[in-house]
């Protein structure tokens, strides 16, 4: 008789996948916090760093921004360290956090492309992360 071997792909609650995810997803939130928190003191400190694409249909003062950029860094940091608890209300807080940093980076398209679409897609790959079945049950 064989040995049953358990499939590693399996989504069930003690997936091994689902909780790298989990624990890649917390460690990425925790590096978006605070990239996001160095992008909003450097808009904050000096708003002439950032070059501003003419003709952009979304014109936001970037100081504004640095202070948005800022405070989303700070929660979506905590949100990140509340994550690494694997706790049901840390997953949908974390998912709601990446959602909102989509949403911020979207805006800020224009005066950091590549850097946005950077957390842009850190931003997606954590929902994923999150939302894979099994990834937040113990």
């Amino acid at each position: 008789m064989g040995t049953q071997q358990r499939d590693p792909y399996a989504d069930g609650p003690e997936s091994d996948w689902a909780l790298g995810g989990i624990v890649f997803a917390a460690s990425m939130m925790v590096l978006i916090g605070v990239f996001q928190v160095i992008a909003g003191l450097v808009a904050i400190i000096d708003d002439e760093w950032f070059v501003v694409t003419p003709n952009y249909t979304y014109d936001v003062d970037i100081s504004g921004w640095g202070w948005i950029h800022l405070i989303i860094g700070i929660v979506v940091f905590l949100g990140g360290l509340a994550l690494f608890q694997r706790k049901v209300w840390a997953g949908w807080l974390a998912v709601g956090l990446a959602v909102l940093s989509a949403i911020a980076n979207f805006f800020f398209l224009p005066y950091y492309p590549f850097w946005a679409i950077v957390i842009i897609a850190l931003d997606v790959f954590v929902i994923w992360a999150i939302t894979r079945p099994g990834a937040l049950v113990r």
